[in-house]
């Protein structure tokens, strides 16, 4: 028997789903302080890409048809939101960003963290 009722489970995916929305969200809103040069662009673009890619990922694993695919689905989210975390990463090591991310960069953490448990208790 698990130790988890149907409704925390659907909480806990709900609450997930959000949280991995809200990384897209939080990156849409981070661009406006990334400069538009040459550098910024880059690092811009590849933030942008992984950070929509994480929640959208995640919702696709929440539908896969078996485990197998809610395994790989649920890996490339794992990829996707620690290639968040670089991004962020460089854009404060390299002084690029003039901002504290420190709360972004934490949540992303968090997010990673859990979404890596999800994969390993799938196995």
């Amino acid at each position: 028997m698990s130790k988890y009722s149907q409704e925390e489970k659907v909480r806990f995916i709900e609450d997930l789903k959000r949280r991995t929305k809200q990384i897209a969200l939080n990156s849409i809103n981070l661009s406006k302080e990334i400069p538009k040069n040459e550098e910024g662009r880059i690092i811009l673009h590849q933030l942008i890409r992984s950070a929509t890619s994480v929640g959208a990922n995640y919702r696709a694993a929440c539908r896969g048809r078996s485990k197998a695919e809610y395994f790989a689905k649920l890996s490339i989210t794992v990829e996707e939101a620690d290639e968040v975390l670089y991004w962020l990463e460089i854009l404060e090591e390299s002084g690029i960003l003039k901002i504290d991310i420190s709360d972004f960069k934490q949540e992303v953490t968090e997010i990673v963290s859990i979404l890596a448990k999800a994969r390993k208790n799938t196995k």
